[in-house]
């Protein structure tokens, strides 16, 4: 149902995704309607799908996001025993899903976006500054981003007067494909924690699947494979970041992700070509 839920304005959009059953927690609805999308998009900002945001990068489909924060929120929300939630968004990209995290984890929580391409670790930056409520989180410590490979995680030290609570990681969200689920962020989970992870599938690398990776009070590892999808994957940094600014960008019209390599573009459109194959003949006449 997602691709009825595009709105004219952020909250008819949110409206549109509480109504269909993509967000079915308060708290959730409640802290994207505090985000406003044209702050992050570039067009169409109330639409329900992904868009290229430059850098061989795009910002996710909202209902992507909502998901996404309906399987984190439990391990978000402060409590007694994370009284200050950590979360981190790997690829964040536009900035927009590390600013709505940034509602969640209460007012000493901490939101680290990561980007491996320095420009547009800076356009998330720019982008939360564009609001007076993303000024503020900036301007507090509460929100900040940084330049580094999101397939190690990070090392974020841990705030002066918390340091008792550690530096692992309440919350983690990929918000593009893994070759696999490093060890590495694993690792960096907390006990308990929890990680949404899109991940290629090891028998067909056409394929990409969303996990949620969850780390329980003893330490002990679950693994839950949720969907499909079809997402950019991580990469290495550029040597020279002005390609991917300047690249010929390619849709698919069919799974709606943009990428500026033809032939990770054609994968994705193999895998359109079955899926129509395998439709009805009627519906293809």
């Amino acid at each position: 149902m997602a691709w009825r839920c595009s709105g004219s304005t952020n909250k008819e959009l949110i409206e549109n995704m509480w109504k269909h059953k993509l967000i079915s927690d308060v708290r959730v609805k409640e802290a994207f309607i505090k985000v406003d999308r044209r702050h992050y998009a570039p067009s169409q900002p109330y639409q329900d799908s992904p868009q290229y945001i430059g850098y061989q990068a795009t910002i996710s489909a909202p209902h992507m996001h909502a998901i996404a924060l309906e399987h984190l929120i439990s391990f978000m929300l402060p409590s007694d025993a994370s009284p200050a939630p950590r979360a981190l968004d790997i690829g964040s990209g536009s900035g927009y899903l590390t600013h709505v995290m940034a509602e969640l984890v209460g007012p000493r929580g901490l939101v680290v976006g990561v980007e491996h391409i320095n420009a547009l670790r800076d356009k998330g930056e720019a982008n939360m500054r564009k609001s007076a409520e993303g000024t503020q989180l900036l301007n507090s410590g509460k929100v900040k981003f940084i330049a580094a490979d999101g397939r190690k995680g990070l090392n974020e030290p841990a705030r002066k007067g918390e340091e008792e609570l550690g530096t692992l990681w309440d919350a983690i969200h990929v918000g593009a494909s893994a070759s696999e689920v490093h060890d590495e962020l694993i690792n960096q989970l907390k006990s308990p924690g929890c990680m949404f992870i899109p991940v290629e599938d090891s028998h067909d690398r056409d394929s990409q699947y969303v996990w949620r990776i969850e780390k329980d009070k003893d330490g002990n590892i679950s693994r839950k494979r949720l969907f499909g999808v079809r997402y950019v994957p991580l990469t290495d940094a550029p040597k020279e970041e002005i390609f991917y600014q300047n690249a010929l960008v390619k849709y698919c019209p069919v799974f709606g992700f943009y990428h500026t390599s033809l032939p990770y573009l054609l994968r994705g459109c193999r895998r359109c070509l079955r899926a129509i194959q395998a439709l009805p003949t009627q519906l293809l006449r």
